[in-house]
């Protein structure tokens, strides 16, 4: 069930990128919640990602592990917190799978996805739990990386096979 407030934007704790992009939501919707789609898009090149698992659930994993240009690898461990479909996907790297704490907290995520004709409306907001941790976050390149990201989310949904 969404909860409206809940992707209330804060600026000093909140980073948000807002798109309309040109892919049907649920090309969208498939690239976010198929681990053999999500693989291709996720992180902005010369990044990779190699590994994801999704347990599309509230509680269920989301795993990925990233790679730098140098070979360095990066896990990322959290769970799903809601799952609203076609429409919306709310993870945190707080919780493990299950609901587990996990003793990290750098942010928890809204993307949320609204049908504009042929189009989708995509918003992805990133909550911290600090200013210091937004910063580190936007200093990262959270415009540009996730701007990349979906860019190449659009052009991977766009070549799959009809």
């Amino acid at each position: 069930m969404s909860n409206e407030s809940n992707e209330t934007f804060n600026p000093e704790l909140d980073l948000v990128l807002e798109r309309i992009v040109e892919v049907p939501v649920e090309l969208v919707w498939n690239a976010w919640t198929k681990p053999e789609q999500l693989i291709h898009w996720f992180t902005p090149a010369p990044w990779k990602t190699i590994d994801c698992r999704i347990d599309l659930k509230p509680g269920g994993e989301f795993y990925t592990m990233m790679e730098s240009p140098e070979g360095t690898q990066f896990p990322n461990s959290g769970c799903f917190l809601e799952i609203v479909p076609l429409q919306k996907l709310v993870f945190t790297d707080s919780l493990l799978p299950g609901y587990r704490p996990s003793g990290n907290s750098f942010m928890t995520a809204f993307v949320t996805m609204e049908r504009i004709g042929k189009a989708t409306k995509y918003k992805a907001l990133a909550k911290h739990k600090d200013p210091e941790t937004r910063k580190q976050h936007e200093d990262m390149g959270f415009m540009d990386g996730w701007g990349a990201a979906l860019d190449q989310l659009v052009a991977f949904t766009k070549n799959l096979p009809k």
